[in-house]
């Protein structure tokens, strides 16, 4: 057997013609008269209606951003670190403390819960009332 002589074991369906009268006549599918029955039609999207609808508010874009802020306790940094050792953002990082928000350090604010034994020199650190005159007390350098 060859490509030429296979033919198809089913009958030809005759393709149906569209607006000729009949069951399939007048409209045959393409709505009622006006806008939609003209070749080349263009109906207003949806969406912008919508978007106009919006209160147009100023920087609509943009969230605030908000700021990346990690707490640690002063009995926390006690336990981890040994006398006179400085104490930043990064190292507790490296000792695994706090942890990076998306990818970057966060400001470390340090809170008073907890006590603290050790004088220890503390750098780009924010304190509260607390926990700095907790720290001041220990004898720790804030700066």
């Amino acid at each position: 057997m060859q490509l030429h002589q296979l033919k198809p074991n089913h009958k030809q369906r005759k393709s149906r013609r569209v607006g000729r009268g009949g069951k399939r006549g007048t409209y045959s599918g393409r709505g009622g008269k006006g806008q939609t029955a003209r070749a080349g039609h263009r109906v207003k999207p949806i969406i912008r209606e919508l978007i106009k609808r919006y209160p147009k508010l100023r920087g609509h874009k943009f969230s605030a951003r908000k700021t990346m802020q990690t707490v640690v306790n002063l009995g926390i940094l006690d336990k981890h670190f040994p006398e006179q050792s400085k104490v930043t953002p990064q190292v507790l990082i490296e000792k695994r403390i706090i942890r990076r928000i998306k990818g970057r350090t966060p400001s470390v604010k340090v809170l008073g819960q907890g006590k603290l034994t050790k004088a220890l020199v503390f750098e780009g650190l924010k304190f509260s009332k607390s926990a700095r005159e907790a720290a001041e007390k220990s004898g720790s350098k804030i700066s």
